[in-house]
């Protein structure tokens, strides 16, 4: 394990949680039912996994997978390729998950400015999109000589028409700048509160209220490309009801298993690194008593640094 200074919350690993976590893994070795694999962690890669799971069990497919970028994780290095490289290899990923859905079944697909293209040509082949969000990653200190790259891309799809998507579910409570009142001096349209004024504002594709993990934050790993739990919950919340299958094929150290556990949702997570996979174990441990998703509180999404806890 790594010294670490005294405040830092990194979530890591003894050499006996690791043993332990590992028995709880499962590997598919022929076709399974859904209750085997029901709220697990599957240790394996995703389209060697994805030939055994049963077909239209998933009424959500959240899809992280390595962006186009020289990136390496946990030593494993992904390569960066061409454009139509990268198409080919997300139709097969794709491709393999298909099935996997149902027919109402809504789709995010997580990718960064350089492979929009990429995402958009083969996502249209499968599925129809909805939107395109976008979401602030306000993190590092910048470049000497390009644009600070601080955003990333969720391509919202679905199957077909007939979809969930839970608006009041995900509104928005942010600070009120412009304090209109009635004739008789009472807010409009908003509440006033000890914090001050606020109101619930319709969602939009243009996310700037997300933290990314860092240090100091209870869910933070060490994992490169971890996606902050608030950013699960606004799509888990929008897209699936209570009791809902919850699919994530490349895992990494568990955020969507996590979130999806703590908002009552059922969960199958896929990936092939056995450290992260020990890791989402450890964290869907930690969710039994801690329910907390930093930045949504009461049952509400609040701007970023007005109400986190």
């Amino acid at each position: 394990m790594k010294c670490r200074a005294p405040r830092n919350r990194t979530i890591e690993l003894t050499p006996q949680e690791v043993k332990m976590f590992s028995g709880r893994l499962v590997t598919l070795r022929e076709p399974v039912l859904l209750k085997d694999v029901l709220n697990k962690t599957i240790c394996q890669e995703m389209r060697q996994a994805c030939e055994f799971l049963p077909v239209r069990f998933a009424d959500l497919l959240f899809l992280d997978p390595p962006y186009n970028l020289n990136k390496a994780f946990n030593g494993r290095l992904f390569k960066k390729g061409t454009q139509s490289q990268y198409a080919a290899m997300l139709d097969e990923w794709l491709g393999s998950l298909v099935r996997l859905l149902k027919p109402s079944a809504s789709v995010y697909i997580c990718s960064d400015w350089n492979a929009c293209g990429a995402v958009q040509t083969v996502a249209e082949k499968y599925f129809k999109i909805r939107s395109r969000i976008t979401w602030e990653r306000e993190k590092g200190r910048g470049a000497k000589a390009n644009w600070k790259n601080c955003s990333e891309d969720i391509w919202f799809c679905t199957v077909s028409d007939d979809y969930t998507f839970n608006l009041d579910a995900v509104k928005l409570k942010r600070r009120v700048l412009a304090p209109y009142t009635d004739a008789k001096g009472q807010p409009k349209d908003w509440s006033r509160l000890p914090e001050g004024g606020y109101r619930l504002t319709a969602p939009s594709n243009m996310w700037m209220d997300v933290t990314v993990p860092f240090w100091s934050m209870p869910e933070n790993t060490d994992h490169p490309a971890q996606k902050p739990e608030k950013l699960l919950a606004k799509i888990i919340l929008a897209s699936t009801r209570r009791g809902n299958v919850v699919l994530d094929p490349f895992l990494g150290s568990g955020t969507t298993a996590v979130v999806a556990k703590k908002l009552g949702r059922k969960f199958i997570g896929i990936e092939q690194d056995r450290t992260y996979c020990c890791l989402a174990q450890k964290r869907l441990m930690l969710a039994d008593s801690d329910k907390m998703i930093q930045g949504y509180c009461d049952g509400v999404f609040w701007e970023r640094n007005t109400k986190p806890y």
